[in-house]
């Protein structure tokens, strides 16, 4: 029942335009609601980020009545409290400021307070002759089964996972090893249900685009208006001996190759523990197991720098010295040549040789050298074209090229980026927040044909002996690295430019300044090269309303 809770020393709300507030509530034990002035009309709703709690008050208010959220870019419509960017799943609660006897209240009740957030109502009897299949159950197709119920869509939906379980928070598997798919379900099994969403454990063998029919191994069938591939990707396997043939050596992409992996660790500390390739995976799980499980861990990386490809070897080796402060080791500029069996286990793996002559003595071996488009079903299909690493070609709006009422989304779609320096290039990107904004785009699409795509700046996040942000794209790739902060303790922003042009901003321990450049970016409004270089800082700008992405 909704109760006046009065605003804890709060005599006036002097808020200008874009401001924020964070209060306490009197008499409601850890009650807080954010104050947000937007549009000369002041706001109150709550004060935490749905998607992992992150303290809203330290976000970005835009022009366009965004708050953005300064961890991992959730967005939301401050007018309304809703959803507007992934990764957040729940909107916001709105409350009505009351003024009286000199002081501010808010009219709401305690849990919803509390929760920090509103419960959606996804509730819903299919019905109509729209049916939506979508195959994959992983990030994009949480974007979509989302956006369609949220955006009133009636039809039926099902998806087809190869995995057996509902669509889990994958990001927290390489972060933090939890082996239940319990604690990293986005949603539980009766939401699907009660929301009409019907979840197969299948694997997909073929589609036949003209009957519009999807067909899994079991022989079964399921007939689609419209489908929506959003498979996922398939880690590489080391095609070198022993990687295949050995026990021991693990990929990481489910719920079971974690609990295999903590299988091997076991209860004991200082397990041998080599981790082959430096890319965001194998940092990840090389720093939760080091720092976490206080294993012995070692990572290959071809490199000079970790993430030297995408990040540079400068920040790279920021990334190296966090982790190397919890115990992890690295050889660097490495190539692996095989896999050994153990002396006590010989179907076990034992050690990994280099082809430096340096042998790594190994209980277990994780691989961590990406993934490849999980589009294997695909092959048959005379109707679609493959690009050549595997993925679709899309265009916008992540409709397949050459196909009717198909979409791709996530670590398969390959599509026309706009973002600064894009210029409509062909980008294939495997951010977990990009395939879920294309899902909620899609489902827009097919929910309200004729609406525009969904414009987005592409941002992750990754644990890097810290917490990484960094958003854009460069495609086209970029010339040159301006470093700000403190990079000697690990508190940096780094600007990547092309030309004059800023391309991507990463950063640690700077919030803001990661979420603040997205949404510069996707107005067109993003600081120079030169700019920065001459001192303006990004969180002095305000931003405007206008999109140009």
């Amino acid at each position: 029942m909704a109760k006046e809770y009065k605003l804890k020393d709060v005599q006036s709300i002097d808020l200008r335009n874009g401001d924020k507030r964070e209060c306490e509530l009197e008499g409601l034990e850890g009650g807080k609601v954010l104050l947000v002035r937007h549009g000369d009309k002041t706001h109150a709703m709550s004060s935490n980020c749905t998607h992992y709690g992150a303290p809203l008050k330290l976000g970005v208010v835009t022009g366009d009545g965004r708050l953005t959220c300064a961890w991992h870019g959730a967005c939301f419509n401050i007018a309304t409290g809703d959803v507007e960017d992934s990764p957040a799943l729940d909107p916001l609660a709105k409350f009505e400021i009351v003024e009286k006897d000199g002081a501010f209240y808010v009219k709401g009740d305690e849990e919803t307070i509390k929760a920090s957030r509103r419960s959606v109502d996804h509730k819903c009897s299919p019905a109509g002759g729209e049916k939506v299949v979508v195959v994959g159950g992983g990030s994009g197709t949480v974007g979509l089964t989302e956006g369609l119920r949220g955006g009133g869509f009636k039809g039926d939906i099902t998806v087809i996972s190869r995995e057996p379980y509902p669509p889990i928070d994958r990001t927290k598997l390489s972060k933090a090893l939890i082996p239940d798919a319990a604690k990293v379900a986005w949603r539980t099994s009766e939401y699907y249900e009660e929301a009409g969403i019907s979840i197969v454990n299948e694997n997909v063998s073929s589609i036949d685009f003209a009957s519009k029919k999807v067909s899994a191994d079991s022989g079964k069938t399921y007939p689609y208006t419209k489908l929506v591939l959003a498979p996922g990707g398939t880690p590489n396997m080391l095609p070198l001996p022993g990687f295949k043939d050995l026990g021991n050596v693990f990929l990481l992409r489910t719920v079971p190759d974690v609990e295999a992996i903590l299988a091997a660790v076991g209860n004991a500390k200082g397990k041998k523990v080599v981790v082959v390739g430096s890319s965001f995976i194998g940092m990840e799980v090389a720093n939760c197991l080091a720092s976490q499980k206080e294993q012995n861990v070692t990572i290959v990386g071809m490199e000079s720098a970790p993430l030297e490809r995408v990040m540079g070897a400068e920040v790279g080796n920021i990334f190296r010295k966090n982790l190397e402060k919890n115990g992890v080791r690295f050889h660097m500029g490495a190539s692996v040549e095989k896999a050994t069996p153990s002396t006590f286990d010989s179907s076990k793996v034992g050690g990994v040789y280099l082809k430096d002559g340096t042998t790594l003595e190994a209980d277990l071996v994780i691989l961590g050298i990406g993934v490849k488009p999980a589009t294997q079903f695909l092959h048959s299909a005379k109707e679609v074209e493959l690009l050549k690493d595997g993925s679709l070609e899309t265009d916008e709006s992540f409709a397949v090229k050459g196909l009717k009422d198909v979409y791709a989304i996530g670590d398969i779609a390959t599509y026309p980026y706009h973002g600064p320096t894009g210029n409509g290039t062909l980008t294939r990107i495997e951010h977990w927040n990009v395939a879920q904004n294309a899902g909620r785009s899609v489902a827009k699409t097919i929910s309200h044909p004729g609406s525009k795509p969904k414009s987005f700046i592409p941002t992750f996040w990754s644990a890097q002996g810290g917490q990484l942000r960094y958003c854009g794209n460069t495609p086209n790739g970029w010339d040159d690295l301006i470093l700000k902060g403190d990079p000697e303790n690990g508190k940096f922003a780094a600007y990547y430019t092309k030309g004059d042009t800023v391309a991507a901003v990463a950063s640690m321990m700077m919030d803001p300044v990661m979420v603040k450049s997205a949404e510069l970016m996707r107005r067109g409004k993003m600081p120079s090269k030169s700019e920065i270089q001459n001192g303006v800082n990004v969180l002095d700008i305000g931003i405007p309303a206008e999109i140009k992405i």
